[in-house]
């Protein structure tokens, strides 16, 4: 969610249990705006927060002229002082996925994982050990990662695509109705779409490119990995993800209001297929 109005924005996921102190707050508004200012960024979200065995890491991210490739992720203890997180290269979320349970509230804390690999074959095959040593400073990059790709959505209209090929903010943007607000294919992941493109010509006839350019949620396999529910009096629209619970997101029809946020241990729900 947008830091700009932070006290506000955390209200809209109160009722889903997402909660911060007086002092995170106070503490989030005012250190956000500084790092905003420092490293010249356009918009600064607060994404959400990991709880860990000793301390919990508050993550932030910081967006540049275009709203999905340029953007990096930084990670605090405090709320003030804020770090920049490593880039989740392909290896090293292969390297870290090998890891399992609570984070410990430690950047430099090291994971031990000792690895099997098979030498030769047949008779003759042995098994050697090696110990892969793995930093919680890159297991949180690598879940940062993982979560942004599988459930950061937006609208269907928040964002353009310029024939440049930069993703905007769509300045147009008036919010959703509410019987659109109602429907999952309204709602779409913010990242590189990977579906869309497996699409035939027909399929895609009906889309318009400058804002149907991503993924909709609605097509996520397992199927009911998504739940949207309407609060009543106030017309708020949340949507909760069962894949990485703690997952937040929530939208006012008819308004530019909307942003999601991650509250959680960092441990994806991998028995949601069999509960379904």
């Amino acid at each position: 969610m947008e830091s700009e109005g932070l006290h506000l924005n955390i209200s809209y996921v109160g009722s889903c249990g997402v909660i911060l102190s007086a002092e995170q707050k106070a503490a989030l508004e005012t250190s956000l705006v500084i790092l905003q200012n420092n490293h010249k960024f356009n918009r600064v979200f607060l994404w959400g927060k990991i709880l860990g065995v000793k301390n919990d890491y508050f993550i932030a991210q910081g967006t540049g002229d275009d709203e999905m490739t340029d953007r990096k992720t930084l990670y605090s203890l405090d709320c003030v002082t804020w770090g920049l997180l490593p880039q989740a290269t392909q290896a090293i979320r292969d390297q870290c996925s090998v890891v399992k349970g609570r984070f410990i509230g430690d950047p430099a804390h090291e994971y031990e994982h000792i690895e099997i690999q098979k030498i030769g074959e047949g008779e003759d095959a042995t098994e050697e050990e090696s110990t892969i040593m793995i930093k919680e400073e890159d297991r949180l990059a690598a879940v940062v990662a993982d979560i942004d790709e599988q459930v950061s959505i937006v609208p269907r209209g928040a964002f353009v695509k310029t024939p440049h090929g930069s993703t905007l903010q769509n300045r147009s943007f008036e919010g959703l109705s509410v019987t659109e607000a109602g429907k999952l294919h309204n709602y779409f992941h913010f990242r590189e779409p990977v579906r869309l493109n497996e699409k035939t010509l027909l399929e895609k006839a009906d889309l318009d490119k400058s804002i149907d350019f991503l993924d909709p949620i609605h097509e996520d396999i397992p199927k009911g990995s998504w739940s949207l529910k309407f609060e009543r009096g106030s017309g708020l629209v949340t949507l909760t993800s069962l894949l990485w619970p703690g997952t937040t997101f929530y939208h006012v029809p008819h308004t530019r209001k909307y942003g999601w946020i991650y509250v959680g241990t960092g441990e994806k729900n991998k028995d949601l297929p069999f509960m379904l």
